[in-house]
C-alpha cells in the first residue's frame, strides 16, 4: 500500500532524480534548456567553484519562460538531447515593463 506522500502515477515508478534550475532558453515548441548549477570544492586549493550542468527539459504546455526557476524531473529519452520533464515552475522570472516610446517634436 502507499503512503499519502506518493501518487498513484508514481508508484510503479523507479526513484528519479529532481533537480532545480533557470531557464535560459524557451524559442523552441514545448521545449526548455535549463541550467542546474552546483558548487564544487577544487581537489587542491579547496576553493568552491562554480559548474552548471545544461539539461533539456519538455514543457508540455509553454508554460516556463527565461528566467524562471522550475523544478525538472528525469524521464525516459523523448528526443535526442530531451530526457528531463517540467514538474512545477518553483518562482516566476520578472517580467519586462514596455515603456511607451514618446515622440520628439
Amino acid at each position: 500500500m502507499a503512503d499519502a506522500t506518493t501518487t498513484p502515477a508514481a508508484e510503479g515508478r523507479g526513484n528519479r532524480r529532481v533537480l532545480i534550475g533557470t531557464v535560459v532558453r524557451d524559442k523552441t515548441d514545448k521545449t526548455r534548456r535549463v541550467n542546474v548549477e552546483r558548487l564544487v570544492k577544487h581537489p587542491r586549493y579547496g576553493k568552491f567553484i562554480k559548474k552548471r550542468t545544461v539539461c533539456y527539459i519538455h514543457d508540455e504546455k509553454n508554460e516556463s519562460h527565461v528566467g524562471d526557476t522550475v523544478e525538472i524531473m528525469e524521464t525516459r529519452p523523448l528526443s535526442k538531447l530531451k530526457c528531463w520533464r517540467l514538474v512545477r515552475i518553483v518562482t516566476k522570472a520578472p517580467t519586462k515593463v514596455q515603456l511607451a516610446e514618446t515622440p520628439t517634436a
